[in-house]
């Protein structure tokens, strides 16, 4: 009995030795155990860190291992049974990263290594640790956050940089297209289903939407915005006021949970299927115009500076806006009359070669009319030049009055107007230039407590009659000139056409 109890001593000394060396690694040491039919599977050997971190007995685990891999991630369960039947088919390493559950309720990430050895009865023993690589997935987690970060900080500054490019490089006339591509490209890189730009009336009574893009496949809305009355949205009309006066951003994270005061504005937006939304104002000369937004349509979360983002892209509309307005003044300063507001010889010139190009490739219809005011010089030494200035801004009044949008009305020199008159017949123009020429007869002129008589002649040549000669603006212009000289031949107040002469 003796000896058997040195012997059990002999055995003994060593495995407390051994969990004593264990309990110094910092992962946890096993001796892994599976049947050669894969049906049973226990731990001979497992160091007692199992107990410290997973509240588990390493004596419960001698017996069945199945505690143990009950800590094992739902969504990982599959996946490290299958590379324990590789491990042991194969008697390559068993080497694997899976979750495990903490005695606090957590999960951490494992890591195992161990070396397969086939026993002679077909079942396999593994010799191994694991150990908790959690600080390493944190790290590669944040790097990872990092790199994403970086790479979107980058993707929004080439982004800026490229729109930016395009808004500095438009010609004029382009603008419109400049802002659908921005929508397009913002809505795109952040994801949204839409993107648009609302201007504000003077009086910030109205809104429109001017510009809009949409995801595929989401409803567009810009048919049904415009001259929407601000008043009738109270909550939102605030929510303005706070734009206009502090520049602020408006943010609504869930449309259903918008504030009992704005039960109109959460129908309508629910209506047309929004779930959250940022608004940031456009700025103009120091003047908030309009505002920029988007749309989502579906709940998402939001990035923390969305809002600092967004105010980059409004103050690249803004900006933009700013210099389209600032080339329109300047432009319209080149091609209009000061006195009288009207367009000058030099936008009337291209505006006809557009026409004759119309009409050369369409048959398009359209007659020009030249119109003098009569004995101007008489009416200049009588009542000044101040005098003579109040008459031509009046019968210029006349001609915006009496003429379509679709007409082009033009202050030709001196005393000399024109009118082109677009999609018209012969028969047609003479009667628009007779109801002018009547205008004038009806309106009264006084200036200083006089009255000013007034009457005006016209020349008209229409491009019908160019069909033996090429027609050119210069052509079209001396034709009515030469019929306006007739006109004064004929005792001035009339008109002169291809028909002949009429008189008021």
């Amino acid at each position: 009995m003796a000896t058997r109890s040195n012997q059990g001593q002999q055995i003994a000394m060593p495995a407390r030795f051994f969990q004593k060396l264990a309990s110094g690694v910092p992962g946890v040491l096993f001796i892994y155990w599976v049947s050669s039919d894969g049906n049973a599977h226990r731990c001979p050997f497992i160091s007692e860190q199992v107990q410290a971190l997973f509240g588990i007995d390493p004596a419960d685990l001698s017996d069945n291992a199945d505690p143990i891999f009950a800590m094992i991630h739902p969504d990982d369960v599959d996946a490290v049974m299958e590379s324990i039947r590789a491990s042991a088919d194969t008697l390559r390493t068993w080497s694997y990263r899976a979750r495990l559950k903490l005695q606090n309720g957590d999960y951490e990430w494992f890591e195992v290594n161990a070396e397969p050895e086939r026993q002679l009865d077909g079942s396999t023993l593994w010799y191994g640790q694991f150990h908790n690589i959690q600080h390493y997935k944190n790290l590669e987690q944040s790097l990872r956050e990092s790199e994403a970060e970086f790479s979107f900080q980058a993707g929004f500054q080439r982004l800026i940089a490229r729109l930016s490019t395009e808004f500095i490089n438009l010609g004029f006339g382009t603008i419109d297209q400049c802002i659908d591509e921005l929508l397009k490209s913002i809505g795109e890189f952040f994801r949204v289903d839409r993107a648009y730009l609302y201007s504000f009336s003077d009086d910030y009574g109205f809104m429109t939407n001017t510009h809009e893009w949409c995801r595929e496949g989401v409803p567009a809305l810009i048919d049904t915005q415009h001259q929407v009355l601000i008043e009738d949205f109270r909550w939102w009309q605030e929510q303005i006021e706070g734009m206009v006066s502090g520049s602020r951003v408006v943010f609504i994270e869930d449309v259903d949970r918008l504030p009992q005061d704005a039960a109109r504005e959460r129908a309508l937006l629910q209506e047309h299927g929004v779930s959250s939304m940022f608004c940031v104002p456009i700025r103009v000369r120091g003047k908030v115009t309009g505002f920029f937004g988007v749309d989502s349509l579906r709940r998402r979360t939001w990035r923390l500076d969305q809002a600092d983002l967004l105010i980059i892209v409004s103050g690249l509309l803004s900006g933009a806006l700013e210099r389209h307005r600032l080339e329109e003044e300047l432009l319209n300063q080149s091609i209009r009359d000061p006195l009288t507001g009207l367009h000058n010889r030099r936008y009337l010139m291209p505006r006809l070669d557009e026409m004759l190009g119309r009409s050369n490739r369409r048959g398009e219809r359209f007659a020009l009319a030249m119109f003098d005011i009569d004995h101007f010089k008489s009416i200049n030494d009588s009542i000044g030049h101040l005098g003579g200035d109040y008459i031509l801004q009046r019968f210029a009044d006349i001609l915006v009055r009496q003429t379509r949008s679709m007409d082009v009305v033009a202050r030709f020199g001196g005393e000399e107007f024109i009118v082109v008159f677009s999609a018209v017949e012969h028969g047609d123009v003479r009667q628009l230039v007779q109801r002018i020429l009547e205008s004038v007869h009806d309106e009264a002129f006084v200036f200083g407590d006089e009255d000013i008589p007034l009457t005006v002649s016209a020349g008209v040549a229409g491009i019908e009659e160019f069909v033996d000669r090429p027609a050119t603006p210069d052509a079209l212009i001396a034709g009515a000139d030469y019929r306006l000289y007739l006109a004064k031949q004929a005792g001035r107040d009339c008109l002169v056409d291809a028909s002949g002469t009429l008189r008021i």
